[in-house]
């Protein structure tokens, strides 16, 4: 089928909107996401379901470039795990994707519909999305967001496969990537601690989804009051940066030692040490017989109804604002004159006065599922290094107590905290009071 819109030269071929009706009938929106609306449609000749994302050019930039990026990646990949892409218009106005439809449900919602559920069928669910991202990262693929409701079952058949959706965040790795992007309970230390990052967070994130499909509970969560803005952001972000989380009782007590274990490999805060997707596609508990057949079913409805219904732990509105702030100006000639006003910038601040905070996105669920600020230098006043290394003990490592410490300030910033800052400049200070 055509891909028009991935002719690029100096005369542009637009597609007329009648093209796209004249194939399709388009059905009304059946969800809102961050960069587009999705709709289900119909392709008139062959009656067949599919599903169109379209994207407003007129959004904006981000919008765009979502846009191209995914036709991008999907043109690429031809894979059973992973929504394909069929068909693309591009008019004056719009960008039109159209890909395969997945019928069948969330995995969340699989498994609270089974009679029975073990850690052999998550060891099914996890080999077949380990396939998909082994594929990706062969071709330097990295997805950037990887998370349960981007994993979803392709009809409703009782051995339907595993299909990941949602390309607009994936990205070629031509060197390493140093902008922040991704769903924040599932980001890698890597991205929280602002290094330079590639393939290893798709599996860091795997680690996180298998976690949860084990024990109904995130890895990384806070128990602080939910009005608690400020504690729960830099406590989240704490514990991330550390690879802070346990198996604990009575929740693990009978999963198995070999679910643990890749669990651990997959959740290693050094990126250099953890598992690839290939390596773990021949850990034993996904390609041996390692994987336990006791029903866990009740323990982890439990605890899914209990976590997600309240979503306590996916408050990542106020993560996004402030992984946006934790960032200094891009090559800002304000910056370059006013180094004190590069500090605050770097701390969580604006650089100038008419500057607007950056607001989160919003979605369906009013969860963004990406931030994607410029990369940046920090910069750490004593004051912050501090009450980092203060808040987390001893035995943290510089980086660790400098990032920890931008997060606790620029938390406090989000969200009309009280804690100290540093005397500001001039600017800084007007800025604040304005």
């Amino acid at each position: 089928m055509p891909f028009g819109c991935l002719t690029f030269g100096e005369k542009k071929d637009y597609n007329s909107p009648s093209e796209v009706t004249d194939k399709y009938d388009l059905g009304q929106v059946v969800k809102s996401e961050e960069f587009c609306e999705i709709f289900r449609a119909k392709d008139k000749n062959t009656l067949k379901m599919y599903t169109c994302k379209k994207f407003l050019k007129k959004d904006g930039r981000k919008v765009r470039k979502a846009a191209k990026n995914e036709i991008l990646i999907l043109k690429m990949v031809k894979h059973p795990n992973i929504l394909q892409l069929v068909d693309v218009f591009e008019t004056r106005k719009e960008y039109y994707l159209f890909l395969e439809l997945a019928t069948g449900r969330e995995v969340f919602d699989w498994i609270l519909d089974q009679g029975y559920y073990s850690e052999r069928d998550t060891s099914n669910v996890i080999r077949q999305v380990l396939e998909a991202v082994a594929y990706l990262h062969s071709l330097r693929i990295v997805h950037r967001n990887l998370k349960l409701e981007n994993l979803v079952y392709y009809n409703r058949l009782k051995h339907s496969k595993i299909v990941i959706s949602d390309f607009h965040l994936a990205k070629l790795e031509n060197g390493l990537i140093k902008e922040p992007c991704g769903t924040p309970e599932y980001l890698a230390p890597e991205v929280v601690g602002r290094q330079r990052y590639g393939r290893p967070v798709d599996c860091w994130a795997l680690g996180v989804i298998m976690y949860i499909l084990l024990s109904g509970n995130p890895p990384f969560y806070d128990e602080t009051d939910d009005d608690d803005y400020e504690n729960h952001d830099k406590n989240l972000f704490r514990k991330i940066l550390a690879g802070d989380y346990e198996f604990d009782s009575p929740y693990w007590d009978d999963i198995s030692d070999s679910a643990k274990s890749l669990v651990s490999r997959l959740m290693e805060v050094d990126q250099d040490q953890r598992l690839t997707a290939q390596e773990a596609i021949s850990h034993e508990w996904i390609s041996g017989n390692a994987a336990s057949d006791k029903n866990i079913k009740d323990g982890v409805c439990a605890q899914i109804e209990k976590n997600f219904a309240k979503a306590k732990w996916k408050k990542a509105v106020r993560v996004t604002t402030i992984m946006k702030r934790l960032r200094a100006p891009e090559q800002s000639d304000t910056a370059a004159a006013n180094p004190s006003t590069q500090a605050a910038g770097a701390q969580g601040t604006t650089p100038t006065s008419g500057d607007k905070p950056a607001a989160p996105a919003a979605t369906s669920e009013s969860l963004p599922s990406s931030t994607e600020p410029p990369a940046g230098e920090q910069v750490l006043t004593p004051q912050l290094e501090s009450a980092g290394t203060a808040a987390r003990g001893a035995a943290e490592t510089p980086a660790l107590s400098s990032t920890v410490a931008q997060l606790e300030e620029a938390s406090s910033r989000c969200n009309g905290g009280t804690t100290a800052p540093p005397p500001p400049s001039a600017e800084a200070s007007s800025e604040q009071n304005g």
